[in-house]
C-alpha cells in the first residue's frame, strides 16, 4: 500500500489483505537497516484475523521515498502522519529495536491515538559501541556481518522463518545489504545506528505514554540485553516477556512472538 505522507511516498505492507481503516489497526515498525519484510508472518496472521495492518517502510528504507529523517522524535512524528494519511484514528504500535524507540515517541507525542505499545528487542538508552559505529562508517558490509553475528543466537534455528531450514544469517545479511544499497548519497547503516545512539528523550517520552505497554525481549540478546530495558520497563509500568532468542526475535522465535502478541492484544 502506497501512501502520501506530507508530499513524500511511503510504503506499508498490509498483510495480504486490502487495508480497512475501520478495523482495529496494528502498526509494525522495523529496526535499523531493515524494512517491512521482517514482519511478514505476524502481519499476515493479524491481517487475516480481524485487524488492519500497516507494516511500514521507514523513510529512505525499502519502498518508501527519501528523505531519510534525522532522529527518533522526527520519525515518531512521521509515523503519526502516516496514520493520518491512512485514515487511522487510533492504533496499536509494535516496534523492533530502533523501531521500538520510534513507536515510543509516537505514543508520547499523541497518547490518545495509541491503544497498546509493544517494544521488541528494546533498550534505553540504546547506545552503540564506538567500534561498531566506526566500522559502520568505514566498512559497512563488515559491520552488517558483525550485527548479524550478534543478533542471532544460534546457527540452526528450528523452526526458522520464513520456513524450517531457512538460513537466518544469510537472509538477514542480504536484506541489510539491499537496504543499504538503496542509498547512494548516505551511509544508511551508520545513520540508523547513530539515530539509536543519540536518542536521549526516552524517560521524558515514557512519562507521557498513557496506554498499556509490553516488552518482548530475547533472553540471549547481545545487541539490547534484557537488563538494559529494566529502567524503561519500570517507567512505563510495562509487562515483560522473555523469548528464547537473540535480537532477531521475529526470525528466531516466530511462533513465540506470535503467541505473545496474541496474548497482549487479546486475539
Amino acid at each position: 500500500m502506497e501512501l502520501n505522507v506530507k508530499g513524500t511516498q511511503a510504503y506499508a505492507y498490509t498483510g495480504g489483505k486490502p487495508f480497512n481503516p475501520a478495523l482495529p489497526c496494528l502498526v509494525f515498525v522495523h529496526g535499523a537497516l531493515n524494512d517491512h519484510s521482517v514482519w511478514t508472518l505476524l502481519a499476515r496472521w493479524f491481517a487475516h484475523h480481524g485487524h488492519s495492518v500497516l507494516a511500514v517502510d521507514l523513510p529512505g528504507h525499502g519502498r518508501s521515498g527519501n528523505p531519510v529523517l534525522g532522529g527518533v522524535p522526527e520519525l515518531g512524528t512521521w509515523l503519526l502522519e502516516l496514520l493520518d494519511a491512512a485514515g487511522v484514528q487510533q492504533a496499536s504500535l509494535v516496534g523492533h529495536s530502533m523501531g521500538s524507540l520510534i513507536a515510543l515517541e509516537a505514543a508520547a507525542q499523541a497518547p490518545a491515538r495509541v491503544r497498546q505499545l509493544v517494544m521488541v528487542g528494546t533498550a534505553y538508552p540504546m547506545k552503540v559501541s564506538e567500534a561498531l559505529l566506526s566500522t559502520a562508517r568505514d566498512q559497512p558490509l563488515k559491520a552488517i556481518a558483525m550485527v548479524n553475528s550478534f543478533s542471532i543466537s544460534t546457527w540452526a534455528s528450528k523452526p526458522s522463518y520464513p520456513g524450517p531450514g531457512a538460513w537466518l544469517q544469510g537472509g538477514s545479511r542480504a536484506l541489510m545489504e539491499r537496504v543499504q544499497a538503496k542509498q547512494t548519497a548516505l551511509n544508511l547503516f551508520e545513520h540508523d545506528f547513530r539515530v539509536c545512539d543519540a536518542y536521549d528523550q526516552g524517560m521524558e517520552a515514557a512519562a507521557k505514554v498513557q496506554c498499556p505497554v509490553s516488552l518482548l525481549l530475547g533472553e540471549r540478546d547481545q545487541m539490547t540485553a534484557p537488563k538494559q530495558s529494566q529502567s524503561l520497563a519500570a517507567a512505563l509500568k510495562a509487562k515483560t516477556y522473555l523469548l528464547p532468542s537473540g535480537h532477531s526475535l521475529m526470525g528466531e522465535a516466530p511462533e513465540e512472538m506470535l503467541a505473545s502478541l496474541r496474548q497482549i492484544l487479546g486475539t
